[in-house]
Order: structure tokens, then sequence, then C-alpha cells
């Protein structure tokens, strides 16, 4: 087995992204740095893009290219890293090797990372479901945007949202969410592959919007109608500030800080 990692700057990370999807449409794994992005595909020699190792150009971005063989535990490791997290003493995110939690009045989420689309670990994900604890006593509907394996909109849906809507420009990412949905028992209304670059879902009184910096500046130059709630996170602490102003029609109440990186949650202007 092979891990080829591909690095980009952040800035670029999005670009090189859609590029990669083409060649590997069943799921890239993702790695957050303060300074980078590192994307990387698992493959039998001969399975894997054929890519110069060094640097590269890909997605019209300047990438650095490397390759390694993965050591035969690597599987052992693999779940090892993704441990379950117990998020505001009550939402459990959990992959389906570890034993359920035992906690009443804990709301479980059961999460396959086969696809590497997010399990709840990274501390972008942990504080958006903090700030959807603190949302969940209003309710109402809930659009995720960028749903990756769909954790967010999995959990709103067992917080109480509804209805709840999930939307991603990869095909795997649709496909992760739609299989752990029904895992958990959750019905979502929608599930659908949509391009944020271009085009924003209906309105929803609460929208989830884990995303980079680039793009979620995109979302919003597109954003004509602000929902009354909006929680944007993936941001590193210098970049909070910008993102957060630029949503025009809401204004920031509160954000929460974990190693480096910033969820920010923005409400309706009064």
């Amino acid at each position: 087995m092979i891990r080829l990692a591909i690095r980009a700057k952040r800035a670029d990370a999005e670009s090189v992204n859609a590029a990669l999807l083409e060649v590997a449409p069943t799921g890239i794994e993702q790695v957050d740095a303060a300074d980078h992005v590192e994307f990387a595909l698992y493959g039998a020699p001969g399975e894997l893009p054929s890519l110069p190792r060094g640097e590269a150009e890909i997605g019209g971005a300047r990438v650095l290219v490397s390759g390694e063989e993965v050591p035969d535990d690597w599987f052992e490791r693999w779940k090892r890293f993704h441990a379950p997290v117990l998020i505001g003493g009550t939402v459990y995110v959990r992959p389906p090797w570890e034993e359920p939690a035992v906690r009443p009045g804990v709301k479980e989420v059961v999460i396959d990372p086969g696809q590497a689309f997010g399990t709840g670990a990274h501390p972008t994900t942990r504080m958006c479901i903090e700030v959807l604890l603190g949302l969940a006593r209003d309710g109402g509907s809930l659009a995720d945007l960028g749903c990756g394996s769909g954790v967010l909109a999995i959990a709103a849906a067992k917080l109480g949202f509804a209805p709840v809507s999930a939307y991603d420009a990869d095909r795997g990412a649709v496909a992760a969410t739609l299989e752990n949905a029904r895992d958990n028992a959750v019905a979502l209304e929608r599930v659908e592959r949509l391009d944020l670059r271009s085009e924003l879902p209906p309105p929803a009184d609460v929208m989830v919007a884990n995303l980079m910096r680039p793009l979620l500046l995109r979302v919003a130059e597109l954003m004509r109608e602000p929902p009354k709630a909006l929680i944007v996170s993936g941001l590193l602490d210098h970049e909070a500030g910008e993102v957060a102003s630029a949503f025009r029609g809401l204004r920031e109440r509160s954000r929460l800080t974990s190693k480096g990186w910033i969820a920010v949650l923005l409400v309706q202007e009064s």
C-alpha cells in the first residue's frame, strides 16, 4: 500500500482538491496545517495517479508531491487515530468499532471514516457541534454546506433541527453522508451535490459552513438572504475577522477557539 501525499498552500487547497477529485472520485484524505493543506491518496502500486515526485502543478497551483509505503499495521494505526470524542457532554461521535456511549442523555453519532471525509475529531467540527448545542433550543431548519461525511448534518438532526439538508460538491461526500445518515437512522430532507462557488442552496433558519477561507468568502458573495444564524469555521485566527465581516446582514455573536482554529456564530442584525 502506497500513500501519495500532495501538499498545497491553504489558498490553493480548493483548486487542488477539485483537480484531485477528477482522478480520485472515491475520496481523499485531508490534513490541515497552519500554512498548508495535505491531500493523500492510498492504493497499490499502479492504482494511483501518475504524478511526478517533488514540485508539480495541479489545478493551476504549485504543490509538493511525495510517496511512501504504508506499514503493514497501518490499519490498526489508522483506527487508533480515529478516536471517539464527547462534545459538550451531549454529542458522542465515534467510529463503528468503538463501544457505544453509556451515559444517559448522550446523543450518539456513528461515523465510518473509511472515506476520510471527517469524523468529528478535527477542532473545527467539534466547535461547530458545540455552537449547534447552543442553538438547539430554538431548532428550525438547517443546511450543512460542504457536508463531508455528514457528521454535522446528522448531529443537527439528532439535536432536533428539522428539516436538515446537506450539500457538497464531491460525489463521494454525498454518498458517504447518505450512508452515514442511514446507519444513524436519521432522515435528511436533501443530500445533494452543489458547487458552492457558483450557487447556494435554498434558505434555511441555520446554516453551517465548515469550509476554507476562499470558499467562505465566495459563499458570502453569493448569499442574498442571510439565515437567522450562520456558523462559519475552517478558519485560522487571522482569517476569522475578514470572513465574519464579509457576510452582509449578519453580525458576530460569539466565537470559539481551539488549537489555532476558529468557529464564529453570526446572527441577523437587529
